[in-house]
């Protein structure tokens, strides 16, 4: 175990003490106690990394993120990254981190990716990208599905934050590995699926274990009553942001284009 990776998972865990999370870990045998893997996860928070990252160190193996390369812009989350060796991806020159992602799978590492690409904001499966499925033929090795659910209650996209003692219950379950032997677009129809029931599985044992989920509460699905959007709001939401953060770039890039004139 890297020092620094097992300094950063014992740090963690001392908050999740202080706020008195209630973790639920499940199916831990099916992660892969050697070799590489795809560790898929569905993305529902911020805090998913550390929490899905569970489920390899209780293994004593490191788990390499894939993630946005706009982390990047906080030197802390940089320097960190980089000494973690989790792999940055530039959604404009993605082949240069697929084929890191590749590399490190075919050396034996498990590498964690979020197939939805994006925290959904529905708290449902958005649409899968194939990068998951591609990984794992390429590098021939298994994809093992992870469920996080609960971290959104602490830390999500348009909510405020709860860190302090929430004594908030999260549920981590690692499904059956997936074995690559379709083509891509056979394989992530399969991936999904399984995460799909998974999921729903999942989100009955929490409910039976810790409490009804109450009625229009925000951090519980339409589906099951909840107050969050359905995935089509969700979507319309993401559309409207993405829009948003491009004509902030295009202005960005105009004021500096007109500064170097003058």
């Amino acid at each position: 175990m890297e020092i620094l990776y097992g300094t950063v998972n014992t740090a963690a865990r001392l908050m999740w003490l202080y706020q008195g999370l209630r973790l639920k870990i499940v199916g831990v045998g099916n992660m892969p106690a050697r070799g590489g893997a795809v560790v898929a996860l569905n993305h529902t928070g911020y805090l998913d990394i550390p929490f899905g990252g569970l489920t390899s160190f209780l293994h004593k193996r490191n788990m390499r993120f894939m993630y946005k390369t706009e982390m990047r812009e906080n030197p802390f989350v940089r320097w960190l990254f980089d000494r973690l060796r989790h792999i940055p991806v530039d959604r404009d020159y993605g082949k240069a981190s697929y084929d890191h992602a590749v590399r490190l799978l075919k050396e034996g590492e498990l590498v964690a990716v979020y197939p939805e690409t994006t925290i959904s904001r529905s708290f449902e499966l958005r649409e899968f990208k194939s990068g998951a499925a591609r990984m794992a033929i390429d590098a021939k090795v298994p994809i093992v599905p992870v469920i996080v659910w609960g971290s959104q209650r602490i830390m999500t996209k348009g909510h405020p934050k709860a860190m302090g003692r929430t004594k908030t219950p999260i549920w981590i379950e690692v499904g059956e590995p997936i074995a690559p032997d379709l083509p891509p677009e056979q394989l992530i129809v399969k991936l999904k699926e399984s995460m799909q029931a998974k999921l729903y599985e999942v989100q009955d044992k929490y409910a039976q274990t810790f409490g009804p989920y109450p009625p229009g509460a925000w951090w519980v699905p339409k589906r099951l009553g909840g107050g969050a959007p359905s995935l089509e709001e969700a979507d319309a939401l993401d559309a409207a942001e993405a829009e948003e953060k491009r004509a902030k770039r295009a202005a960005a890039r105009a004021a500096g284009a007109d500064e170097k004139k003058h």
